[in-house]
């Protein structure tokens, strides 16, 4: 409990103090946000607020772990858990992905950075080698067999190992590679507003931390009666989840309307590959579509926009993402993130009652 609180600390001390001075020093180098001239006319004047602050997001969410670890390894000597550097991993590499972008925005001075094609080869080539990672690393697997990655195969509901070794391993490769393209973009288009995505986020991971602490509270070979979960490392997985809530949580203080700064590229696509490794190491990769409901209401009203007007040449909402429907239908932004947040909520609660119904069941309380 003491790690996890040190990792709260230095996490939302990392972000309050850290985000003012990237705010200074953006703005010095003049790399403003530039807007989407088909958008809402009210978000022109947002045009050059400074942006890329999902860069102390990151920040504070690896310092808060790094400052947990330190200090279980001084009680305890233990190294770094392989899960908490995989999660990490993924976090990094999509936020690298997307400071890339958001970089190539600014020095274009326009609002499209890299293609949809070198955006789309970039999360090919980091979600393979992050599920790779995941084959390759071993980890502290529930299981009896203490091959690496076994933890990552044999899943609860999704059983890689029964298609035989080779075959197992390709289709968990392209089943990550369809999460993290699929996360990493949700959460992506979900950052179109002052302190959506990044309030949508603190509500999301903070239920993952729940879920990831509740997991290590039934770890397999510790259980505290029923049923016990094989998974790896889930107290490190829930000192990062929280990190992140809180690190969320600390950015909207210059991220609610009106900005100050914006995430950009470089947090939503962290974030993004972020909650899809998470999902994948506490086992919960279908319960994700719950717990990120706001992501996937985000995402398809997208897709269901672009195909019904490829299709018919009519729109279904007067704007995609559905948020700049709801803007455009005369409701406030603050009024939509509220509402959204609420949304995502219940979606997040929903999917923890879910979780426990599950754990109930199988550990025979509902017997």
């Amino acid at each position: 409990m003491i790690s996890l609180i040190i990792g709260i600390v230095v996490s939302l001390v990392v972000v309050i103090i850290g985000t003012p001075l990237l705010i200074n020093v953006v703005d010095k180098l003049h790399y403003g946000q530039y807007i989407r001239q088909d958008g809402p006319q009210s978000h022109q004047l947002k045009r050059g607020t400074p942006t890329m602050g999902g860069v102390v997001i990151n920040l504070a969410i690896v310092l808060g772990w790094a400052s947990s670890y330190l200090y279980r390894f001084i009680i305890t000597g233990d190294g770094p858990s392989s899960s908490a550097l995989l999660v990490l991993f993924a976090m990094l590499s999509m936020g690298l992905l997307g400071f890339i972008d958001d970089f190539a925005k600014v020095r274009k001075k326009q609002n499209l950075g890299l293609s949809v094609r070198a955006k789309f080869i970039g999360q090919f080539i980091l979600a393979t080698i992050y599920a790779v990672l995941a084959l390759l690393i071993p980890t502290k697997s529930g299981f009896p067999s203490a091959q690496p990655g076994i933890s990552f195969i044999e899943q609860p509901f999704i059983r890689f190992d029964m298609f035989g070794p080779v075959l197992a391993v390709i289709i968990f490769v392209v089943w990550v590679n369809f999460l993290m393209t699929a996360w990493t973009n949700a959460v992506n288009l979900t950052d179109g507003l002052d302190g959506l995505a990044a309030g949508s986020s603190m509500i999301a991971f903070a239920g993952y931390g729940l879920i990831a602490f509740w997991e290590s509270y039934h770890l397999l070979g510790n259980s505290h009666g029923g049923y016990a979960y094989a998974v790896s490392d889930p107290l490190d997985l829930t000192i990062i989840a929280v990190c992140a809530a809180v690190s969320c949580f600390g950015f909207l203080w210059f991220n609610s309307n009106p900005a100050t700064i914006f995430m950009g590229d470089t947090g939503s696509l962290a974030l993004g590959g972020l909650f899809c490794a998470l999902s994948i190491a506490t086992h919960s990769e279908f319960l994700a579509v719950i717990i990120g409901g706001l992501y996937v209401v985000e995402a398809l009203s997208d897709v269901i926009q672009v195909g019904c007007f490829k299709l018919t040449h009519k729109r279904v909402f007067r704007m995609a993402p559905i948020h700049h429907h709801y803007e455009l239908k005369g409701w406030s932004e603050s009024k939509v993130v509220v509402r959204f947040w609420m949304i995502e909520l219940m979606f997040v609660l929903t999917g923890l009652m879910i979780f426990y119904a599950d754990w109930a069941g199988r550990s025979g309380l509902l017997n």
